[in-house]
């Protein structure tokens, strides 16, 4: 049953007229916006150079390991979507979480997210600045961090659909180049192109075999492709200013299937058809890059910089936007500084400002003391979306079984085979935490995760327990 305390439930105020009142959210997203950033929010950089490195270690089995870990994250949106469907909330799985679990749950994995996120515009505005960098040599890396940190802190102070604007163009970038890679590629392989020959299995078989490192080479591809899927999240914190909540957030679930084995599955097995997995290519310049070399598609290293570029501002884009609204949702319902609950123009700006903030601070960090704190900090953040993904399944266990009893007109979303999948999902997280502590850099993220997470629960339910008293 709710608490006591439970937070507010976010609900357009005119779907389709963008409006708010005053101290409200807008609903300034349309379908549109809602419908490429869940078709973008998949491909990131993470897959694009990335997934170089799961190759490297996994082979050709690489393609299993995106498979498993693609099976985990569409069960465990297929859970979100259903909680957010029923209750669109700008803070997503921390007012879920809350309501659910109780005020700890939802402090603990909110903050956590907002760390991860504004960590993330960090480490993306330093790879985007790098590539300029490469093209404009003698340029300084932090005028051109300065200047994307600035840009796409003005861009989400204005309105929300700015970010939505910015978000679908680069979605549909992206969407382009992958799809475009998928067709040539497949082509390719059908030896359709000019000067191709089909490579049957050779790169499949031959190197080692489709297990060429055997099942630590398996693990290892399986945590990197985990990670390689974050961000999807920030599409269910989205539906809450669109014009129809509860109609975006299912339609975005209900795709989420075809688009990871497409873009992600289907990539890692072109990849792995065409070139041979340890082309020393594959890691140093991309395994994107390696193909488009290896079938003669001319520059294709400033090609892909291109797409790289797209994906890296993107990410910024969005996390600097679901990081304000994670932090707005926070103290909105009493889990933070008052003063950044304040919204102007259907935007919080000083929540904007804030995060925009930290992710600069991040990246001060990482120019000051690159070895000693900026890797702290990186770690922390490390196994955060496995947090965030253990608190939703938990949440979803919870919330499904009361909205049954109490509104099950508002389940338009529904986990399949519920509560099982939902149970072997909360394993398959506890799995990939275990598999963690297998490597020596795995352990010490999750080491560092974990002591955030345990710091951040602390301080939850102290605040909890002092608000019983209080009543």
């Amino acid at each position: 049953m709710p608490t006591p305390s439970s937070p507010p439930v976010v609900e357009p105020t005119e779907p389709g007229s963008g409006a708010s009142p005053s101290g409200q959210l807008s609903h300034g997203l349309k379908q549109r916006h809602l419908s490429m950033i869940a078709l973008g929010g998949v491909i990131g950089a993470g897959l694009f150079v990335g997934s170089g490195a799961g190759i490297a270690a996994a082979g050709p089995a690489i393609v299993l390991a995106f498979a498993i870990s693609g099976l985990l994250v569409m069960l465990i949106m297929r859970m979100l979507g259903e909680m957010s469907a029923a209750r669109p909330a700008s803070g997503s799985f921390s007012v879920h979480a809350e309501r659910e679990i109780g005020p700890w749950a939802g402090l603990t994995v909110g903050w956590m997210f907002w760390a991860l996120l504004c960590v993330g515009v960090a480490a993306e505005a330093i790879g985007a600045a790098g590539i300029m960098v490469r093209w404009f040599p003698g340029s300084p890396s932090w005028v051109w961090v300065a200047l994307f940190m600035a840009f796409f802190c003005a861009t989400n102070l204005a309105a929300v659909k700015n970010f939505g604007e910015f978000e679908f163009w680069f979605a549909a970038v992206k969407v382009l180049a992958i799809t475009a890679f998928l067709v040539i590629g497949v082509l390719a392989i059908c030896g359709l192109l000019p000067g191709t020959s089909a490579p049957g299995t050779s790169n499949l078989t031959g190197q080692g075999g489709f297990f060429p490192n055997g099942a630590d080479g398996l693990v290892t591809g399986l945590l990197a492709s985990v990670f390689a899927y974050g961000g999807l999240e920030t599409v269910t914190i989205a539906a809450a200013e669109s014009e129809n909540p509860r109609r975006s957030v299912a339609t975005a679930v209900r795709t989420a299937m075809w688009r990871i084995a497409l873009f992600y599955v289907g990539s890692m097995a072109v990849i792995v058809t065409l070139v041979p997995w340890n082309d020393p290519e594959v890691r140093s310049s991309g395994p994107y890059v390696a193909v488009l070399d290896a079938i003669g598609f001319p520059a294709a290293g400033q090609v892909m910089n291109v797409v790289v570029l797209i994906a890296l501002l993107s990410a910024m884009n969005a996390n600097i936007y679901g990081s304000s609204r994670m932090v707005f949702s926070l103290v909105q319902r009493g889990q933070g500084p008052k003063a950044l609950a304040k919204v102007h123009g259907g935007v919080p700006r000083l929540a904007v400002l804030a995060s925009s903030a930290f992710g600069f601070f991040a990246v001060l960090l990482s120019f000051w003391w690159p070895e000693t704190i900026f890797v702290w900090l990186l770690n922390m953040v490390g196994a955060a979306v496995l947090v965030v993904w253990g608190f939703i399944a938990v949440a979803q266990l919870r919330m499904r079984r009361r909205l049954e009893r109490e509104s099950p007109e508002l389940l338009t979303v529904r986990m399949w085979l519920f509560p099982y999948l939902t149970w072997v999902t909360l394993a398959g997280v506890v799995a990939v935490l275990g598999l963690m502590t297998l490597d020596a850099d795995n352990r010490t993220q999750l080491y560092f995760t974990g002591g955030l997470a345990v710091v951040l629960a602390v301080v939850g339910l102290v605040r909890q327990k002092g608000a019983v008293r209080s009543r």
